[in-house]
Formats: structure tokens, C-alpha cells, sequence
């Protein structure tokens, strides 16, 4: 593959990015407000200890 070779997706997004500049801002805010979160050890500890362990077979336990 020629080292200068682009995808016909890799240019759409170059493309849609130069005629969309706040694109970029717009998806960092996004992953901020979804994924880049700080978590509460505490409550983190309290969901880990009230975890049921699962039987097996799921079913198999149905009354």
C-alpha cells in the first residue's frame, strides 16, 4: 500500500472535520461528560458489596 494512500472514510472525516470546525470540541465534550467522570470509592465499594453471586445456570434455581 503507497504511504500516501487515504481510505475514501479517512478523507470523508478529514473533509467533514475541515468544513466542521468544532467537531472535535464537540465529541471531547461529549466523552467528558460520559466517560471522564471521577468515581466515589465509597459508593463503588457499597455497589461491590451488595453484588448477589449468580448461580451457575440461571434458570436452574427458578421457583
Amino acid at each position: 500500500m503507497a504511504k500516501n494512500y487515504e481510505s475514501e472514510p479517512t478523507q470523508f472525516l478529514k473533509k467533514y472535520k475541515a468544513d466542521h470546525p468544532g467537531t472535535e470540541a464537540r465529541q471531547r465534550a461529549g466523552r467528558a461528560r460520559l466517560w471522564d467522570r471521577q468515581l466515589d470509592s465509597e459508593l463503588l465499594d457499597g455497589f461491590r458489596a451488595a453484588r448477589v453471586a449468580m448461580s451457575p445456570y440461571v434458570y436452574y434455581d427458578m421457583k
